[in-house]
């Protein structure tokens, strides 16, 4: 099976902006949109938001059982466990594992993330 997408769309233009939705207990400051996902594998590629002061320190350190890419597209995000800056440009591969976060932003910053399948 493959990963579901609409093929051609700019996720970034305001026509664009109700796809983007909200994570919870986050008082709005960090929204993510899918752009493509797999749902027998969980494969999935999505962009996240994070606006503005938005501090992900209440939830903590995180980690998973997948390999994920990530990419930032604009501004710059601080990783408090690896203690880096990620600015534009920047580009992480983490094993399955490999605890990252929590994150805090002083400017707006669009991340790229890439989850490859659980079960490779």
């Amino acid at each position: 099976m493959s990963k579901h997408a609409v093929k051609y769309w700019n996720v970034l233009s305001e026509s664009s902006r109700n796809r983007w939705k909200a994570l919870e207990q986050t008082n709005g400051m960090i929204e993510q949109v899918t752009l493509s996902k797999d749902d027998a594998t969980g494969e999935y590629t999505r962009l996240t938001r994070f606006k503005s002061g938005a501090d992900t320190s209440s939830f903590g350190s995180d980690h998973h059982p997948h390999p994920e890419e990530v990419f930032i597209i604009s501004g710059r995000l601080y990783d408090q466990t690896n203690k880096a800056w990620l600015e534009q440009g920047h580009y992480a591969s983490r094993s399955p594992g490999e605890v990252h976060g929590p994150f805090f932003c002083e400017q707006e910053c669009i991340v790229l993330e890439i989850s490859t399948s659980k079960t490779l």
